[in-house]
């Protein structure tokens, strides 16, 4: 059975860190791309991150760039989401997702093509 499975999300203040992790279990690890999104109340779900399991590269969504870190272990078949500075705009209930493809930012912007998901955890910033 596949499964990611979130956890680390919760109330931080605004300026604030938390590292979100994603245990993936189910599939080859190292076969897929995995992906955070993020989506707030009202809004549509967005793109935050993507790595790629291949060669390590990462892809952020402007909004978060300099800010999010995205990595993995493949040893834990684990993906984290070091997330700094937060901001109340960062509120939101963030996913992990997995890929059979090339992480890009077209990838990105199309949720579409991730096959995986996970439940989800919400992560609220308040000011």
């Amino acid at each position: 059975e596949v499964q990611l499975v979130e956890s680390g999300g919760g109330l931080v203040q605004a300026g604030g860190s938390l590292r979100l992790s994603c245990a993936a279990s189910g599939f080859t690890f190292d076969d897929y791309t995995i992906g955070w999104f993020r989506q707030a109340p009202g809004k549509e779900r967005e793109g935050v991150s993507c790595i790629s399991s291949a060669d390590g590269s990462t892809y952020y969504a402007d909004s978060v760039k300099g800010r999010f870190t995205i990595s993995r272990d493949s040893a834990k078949n684990t993906v984290y989401l070091q997330m700094h500075s937060l901001k109340p705009e960062d509120t939101a209930v963030y996913y992990c997702a997995a890929a059979a493809h090339s992480p890009s930012y077209y990838l990105l912007h199309h949720d579409v093509e991730f096959d995986y998901w996970g439940q989800g955890t919400q992560v609220t910033v308040s000011s």
